[in-house]
């Protein structure tokens, strides 16, 4: 059973930067790609961004292209999320997934507890 914890989230105000980490444990972490999605009060969970097992390719939202950067360190068993030039509308929970790939939460098996994000203008 894989097992995924989140930290890094915070208070952060408009365009500064935060890094976002998802240890993962229990499983074979290293196959498998890695996803991070986010989810607003009264809105639905969305994608984020995504890496493949080897760190390439990776995939993002075009509402933060340029903005983050996913990336994945398989000997630490950890993915990261580096957030710049932070908004407002950025503020949600984030989630890290893994057991799966794409862009939609189902098509992922395991997900962590979620850490906050917000951004003040």
């Amino acid at each position: 059973q894989v097992q995924l914890v989140e930290s890094g989230g915070g208070l952060v105000q408009a365009g500064g930067s935060l890094r976002l980490s998802c240890a993962a444990s229990g499983g074979t972490f290293s196959t498998g790609a890695m996803g991070w999605f986010r989810q607003a009060p009264g809105k639905e969970r969305e994608f984020v961004a995504a890496i493949n097992w080897s760190g390439r390719p990776t995939y993002y939202a075009d509402s933060v292209k340029g903005r983050f950067t996913i990336s994945r360190d398989n000997v630490k068993n950890t993915v990261y999320l580096q957030m710049s030039s932070l908004k407002p509308e950025d503020t949600a929970v984030y989630y890290c997934a893994a057991g799966g790939g794409g862009r939609v939460p189902n098509q992922y098996h395991y997900w962590g507890q979620g850490t906050q994000v917000t951004v003040s203008s």
